[in-house]
């Protein structure tokens, strides 16, 4: 008789997925779809890059179950890949069109198409209800317009709320220089939110 999956750890799930079991591998999708997607839109505020960063993060977890390191915390990990796919796709909208998802799975041969439509399809994001309010969208557009170091620190940082540590872990940088870098991430979005006059507002 199989556990509730939905309350088993996600050092458990993974161990689980990496037995083969692929239902474990769907639970850790539920798990933190809605934040990882929050995550994207926040940084790249296209739909298109954000669903293709989006199903190659999960990808990219689904084809590394060999090397899982289950001591290793789930959320930290999962935000890095993340990160590091939106970097990619702002880097390959400069350059050409995004690589599809789908070409990736197909020669990956894996039956993994079902999981990735679903995951294109929630339409009951949290963050789909944020986006309606005006103010939160005038902090997005602040957002946007920031230099990528400091949109996705401040992200990181006031959106997904981690630790400095967890945030130096994500990025690759000293914490010295996470403090530093949101120090002036917030004296920008300050600057720019008061010459909006959305202080006023709020």
């Amino acid at each position: 008789m199989k556990p509730d999956l939905e309350k088993l750890t996600d050092a458990e799930l993974l161990a689980r997925f990496a037995d083969g079991d692929e239902t474990a591998f769907r639970e850790i999708v539920n798990r933190y779809k809605n934040g990882l997607y929050a995550f994207l839109r926040q940084f790249l505020n296209h739909r298109d890059m954000v669903e293709d960063a989006f199903q190659e993060t999960f990808l990219q977890l689904f084809t590394s179950r060999d090397s899982f390191d289950t001591s290793r915390p789930l959320r930290p990990w999962l935000f890095t890949i993340a990160a590091n796919k939106a970097k990619d796709a702002l880097r390959k909208r400069q350059r050409t069109s995004a690589i599809n998802i789908g070409t990736i799975a197909d020669a990956q041969e894996m039956s993994f198409d079902d999981v990735l439509n679903t995951l294109a399809s929630d339409s009951t994001l949290p963050y789909e209800e944020l986006q309606k309010n005006e103010t939160a969208s005038r902090v997005g557009e602040i957002i946007t317009k920031m230099p990528e170091n400091l949109r996705e620190i401040l992200i990181l940082a006031y959106f997904d709320k981690f630790s400095y540590k967890q945030m130096a872990q994500i990025l690759s940088i000293p914490i010295g220089t996470v403090k530093s870098r949101l120090h002036t991430a917030v004296g920008r979005f300050a600057k720019e939110w008061k010459s909006l006059g959305l202080e006023q507002k709020n």
